[in-house]
């Protein structure tokens, strides 16, 4: 059988390699190892703002990667000091969002892509969670991952993926405020929202950890059977 076809969608940052310093349209290997290892074959998709319906249509379903801070005037919001954004992944990766949930093309979207599908629903960002928690757990240093546990409403999607709990790695400062009309289907032991999904779609869900740097197939093992 084919493999599906996944698209990831890809940083912009400047980048270093060899003799090269430059610009570069790029991804962690760690997601193309986990679609692959899924039974997938990952495609990058880098950040072009323009009508995305042509890409999905070729698509089988599409993994939108974590990265900077979406945009806050993308939900009507004024930017805090720490939001830290990238405006052209947000117009490439919005079309993208809202391409693939339009024509039912299977979507996992990963810690800034939950963000990011939220927004595309109709949603908002906390922007700095410190400001609300009065910690740092889910960020607690630069390059530094936290960990805590996540736990799943009986009969969702998640739920179905990795239990009634499951043990979450996470790099963030953001979290989602309001779903918009997804719906929330986990959360992390201080109320931070862990997961969401569209039940109307074949498969729209966003968690806001980190698997591909678990090594956890087990979220892109469900898209790419959606797929």
């Amino acid at each position: 059988m084919r493999r599906p076809l996944i698209g990831i969608t890809a940083y912009v940052e400047p980048a270093r390699w060899s003799v090269w310093d430059t610009r570069a349209v790029l991804i962690p290997e760690s997601y193309v190892r986990m679609v692959h290892d899924a039974g997938g074959r990952a495609v990058v998709v880098p950040p072009l703002d323009e009508d995305a319906s042509d890409l999905i249509r070729r698509l089988d379903g599409v993994v939108l990667a974590g990265g900077a801070d979406v945009e806050p005037a993308r939900y009507g919001a004024a930017a805090h000091p720490r939001t830290v954004t990238r405006p052209d992944r947000d117009a490439g990766e919005l079309a993208v969002a809202r391409a693939a949930v339009e024509l039912d093309r299977p979507v996992l979207g990963v810690c800034r892509g939950m963000e990011l599908l939220a927004v595309a629903y109709g949603g908002t960002l906390h922007q700095h969670l410190p400001d609300l928690l009065g910690n740092e757990r889910h960020q607690p240093a630069p390059g530094v991952q936290g960990g805590h546990q996540a736990h799943f409403l009986a009969g969702s999607r998640v739920a179905k993926i990795f239990g009634p709990t499951t043990d979450v790695n996470s790099y963030h400062h953001q979290a989602i405020d309001d779903p918009g009309r997804l719906s929330v289907t986990g959360w992390a032991d201080d109320d931070v929202i862990e997961a969401v999904e569209d039940p109307s779609r074949r498969f729209v869900v966003g968690v806001q950890w980190h698997p591909e740097a678990q090594s956890d197939v087990r979220p892109f093992a469900a898209l790419v059977e959606a797929a």
